[in-house]
C-alpha cells in the first residue's frame, strides 16, 4: 500500500488510524464568538462549512491498545491547519487536561504555521502552547509529536518539534519559512529536499520517518514500554533466572585471551552489534531513526531489557571495509538521547563498537571533536543511571564518547585504545606492522581495562560472540539486567557521587 500523504486524511481520519474502534472521546468545547472582521468572518464559515469542524484542530482522549492517551490533531482542510487564539486556547487547555490526568499527549500537527488574519496575537500564543508542553514534559510525562505534511512556521518552531519523540510522515515538508515566502524574500528558489522529513532525519533532528499506516504499531509499542514498571527489588531478587557462565579471572595473564586475537575476533563480520543484541534480549523494542538511517553507524532504541524500561544509543558494527563513520550528526543524536533519557526518568545504555569517528576535513569543520567533548559532559552530568556496554571494538574518541557511564560491562574479547592498533604502529613505528606487537603492550583488553578502573564485569565468549550470537547475547543480556537493578537501588545522591569518584580514579590500577 502506498504512502498517504497527510494532508488526504483529515484530523478523524488519522485518529481513526490509531485508536481502537469507538475509542475517541472529544474534549472540545465550542469556540468563542465569532470575529468582528466580516472578511475573516466568511473564511471561518466557508472552513466549517468544507470541513464539518468549528476549528483547526481536535483533542481529546483515545484508547491506543486500550492505554488512554490525549490527542491533539490539526486540521489542514481548515484554513491550513492555521492557529489562531481560539485554536491556541483549545490545545493548550487540552495539554494541561492531559497534565492533570497524567496521560501521555500525541500531537499530530498539520500546519502552515500561525494565522495571518490574527497577527500578533496569534503568533505570541505559540508562548502559551509551549509553556503548557514544558510543564507536562516536566511532570514527568511523554509528549509526542507526529509532522504531518506540511508542518510549518510558528508550529514547527515551537509545539510540533518539542516531542521527546519527533516522529515524521515520510516526504512531509518541515521547516520554519515556507518556499513561496523564502523565494519572495531572497529571490531564489529553496532547494525542495532542505525540508523534507528524511533530511531531517538525517541530521539527527527527527526520530523516526513513520507512514501514518504504521504509526499506531509504533505508538503501541512505545506506550508499552514506557508503562513497563520495573520489577520490585523483592521481585527482582527471587526471580528464577539462569546463573551467568563464571568470567575467566582477571588475575592471571594466562587466562586471558590474547589481545591482538581479540582485535581480529571484534572484526570478523558475523559477530553480533548493537542491533542484534537487542533484537536478542529486549522484551520490547522501538527502533528509532538514525543519522544516516537504518544504514548508518548508530542504533537509538526505546527498549524494555531485565524487565525494565530504557532508552539505548550504541554503535552499530560493520564488516572491515564496509564501516560507516561515526559522524557529528552522530554524535547530536546520542545527546539528544541522553537528553531524553532524563526527561522521561529512564536509564540510559550505551553500546560501543566502532572503529572509530569520522577522519576528514568534513569532519573538522562539523566540529566532530567537539561534540566529543559534548557527549562526554552530558553523560557525565545525566541524572539518570548510566550503563555502558564495550561489546566489541572500542577505537578512539567515537568510543570514548559513549564509555562514561555508572558501570561498564565488556565482552571478554572487547577493547579499548586510542587509535586502532595499526594507527598506533604507525605513530611509534613509522610503519604498520607492529600492530600485534602494540595491541599487547598498551593494555586494551577488557581484563587490563578492568584493572584501571573502567571495567567492573567481563561477560565471557565461549570461544567467542560470532560462534554462539544467542548464547552470548543472553549472557550479556543478563548481566545488563542485573547491572540496571543495582542501579536502581541506590538513591541518585549516592550513584551521582559514586560516578564522580570513579571517574577521578580512572587510569590507576586497581
Amino acid at each position: 500500500m502506498g504512502t498517504v500523504s497527510g494532508t488526504s486524511l483529515t484530523a478523524h481520519q488519522l485518529i481513526g488510524l490509531l485508536v481502537d474502534p469507538d475509542g475517541f472521546r472529544s474534549w472540545d468545547g465550542p469556540p468563542p464568538g465569532p470575529p468582528t472582521d466580516p472578511g475573516y468572518r466568511a473564511s471561518l464559515d466557508r472552513a466549517r462549512e468544507r470541513t464539518g469542524l468549528d476549528e483547526a484542530v481536535l483533542t481529546g482522549v483515545g484508547l491506543v491498545d486500550g492505554r488512554p492517551v490525549a490527542l491533539v490533531a490539526s486540521e489542514f482542510g481548515f484554513l491550513g491547519g492555521s492557529i489562531g487564539v481560539a485554536t491556541a486556547e483549545r490545545i493548550t487547555r487540552a495539554v494541561e487536561r492531559a497534565t492533570a490526568e497524567r496521560l501521555p499527549l500525541l500531537a499530530l500537527p498539520v500546519s502552515g504555521g500561525t494565522r495571518m488574519q490574527e497577527g500578533s496575537a496569534a503568533f505570541l500564543c505559540m508562548l502559551r502552547i509551549t509553556a503548557a508542553v514544558q510543564a507536562h514534559r516536566a511532570a514527568g510525562l511523554p509528549y509526542l509529536t507526529y509532522l504531518r505534511n506540511p508542518t510549518m512556521g510558528g508550529v514547527f518552531a515551537s509545539w510540533g518539534t518539542l516531542g521527546q519523540l519527533v516522529l515524521a510522515e515520510p516526504g512531509a515538508r518541515l521547516g520554519f519559512l515556507g518556499p513561496r515566502v523564502y523565494e519572495e524574500l531572497r529571490g531564489v528558489e529553496l532547494p525542495a529536499d532542505v525540508q523534507r522529513a528524511e533530511t531531517l532525519a538525517a541530521q539527527g533532528l527527527v526520530d523516526a520517518v513513520v507512514p501514518p499506516q504504521e504509526l499506531r504499531e509504533l505508538l503501541r509499542r512505545t506506550l508499552a514500554v514506557l508503562a513497563t514498571a520495573p520489577p520490585s527489588p523483592s521481585t527482582a531478587a527471587t526471580a528464577p533466572t539462569a546463573a551467568p557462565e563464571p568470567a575467566p579471572t582477571p588475575g592471571a595473564d594466562s587466562e586471558r585471551p590474547d589481545a591482538w586475537d581479540s582485535v581480529r575476533r571484534t572484526r570478523r563480520p558475523d559477530r553480533p552489534g548493537a542491533r542484534e543484541l537487542l533484537r536478542h534480549t529486549a522484551g520490547e523494542l522501538v527502533l528509532l531513526d538514525s543519522p544516516g538511517g537504518r544504514g548508518g553507524a548508530l542504533v537509538r532504541a526505546l527498549a524494555v531489557l531485565g524487565g525494565r524500561p530504557v532508552l539505548v544509543v550504541g554503535q552499530q558494527r560493520r564488516a572491515p571495509g564496509q564501516e560507516r563513520p561515526f559522524t557529528a550528526a552522530d554524535l547530536r543524536a546520542v545527546r539528544r538521547t541522553a537528553r531524553l533519557a532524563e526527561q522521561l526518568g529512564l536509564p540510559l545504555v550505551t553500546v560501543v563498537d566502532t572503529a572509530g569517528a569520522e577522519l576528514s576535513a568534513q569532519a573538522e569543520l562539523e566540529g566532530i571533536a567537539v561534540e566529543i567533548a559534548y557527549c562526554l559532559t552530558t553523560l557525565l552530568a545525566l541524572r539518570t543511571p548510566v550503563l555502558a556496554v564495550l561489546l566489541g571494538q572500542g577505537s578512539g574518541g567515537g568510543a570514548l564518547a559513549l564509555l562514561p557511564a555508572d558501570r561498564v560491562i565488556a565482552a571478554e574479547h572487547a577493547w579499548l585504545a586510542p587509535l586502532p592498533p595499526e594507527g598506533a604502529s604507525a605513530i611509534v613505528h613509522r610503519d604498520g606492522a607492529h600492530a600485534a606487537e602494540l595491541a599487547r603492550s598498551q593494555g586494551i583488553g577488557a581484563h587490563h581495562l578492568a584493572e584501571v578502573g573502567l571495567v567492573d564485569e567481563v561477560v565471557p565468549e565461549l570461544p567467542d560472540a560470532a560462534e554462539e550470537p544467542e548464547a552470548f547475547c543472553a549472557r550479556l543480556g543478563q548481566a545488563v539486567g542485573a547491572a540496571l537493578g543495582t542501579l536502581a537501588a541506590a538513591t541518585e545522591a549516592d550513584r551521582l557521587a559514586a560516578r564522580a569518584l570513579r571517574h577521578r580514579r580512572l587510569g590507576d590500577p586497581r
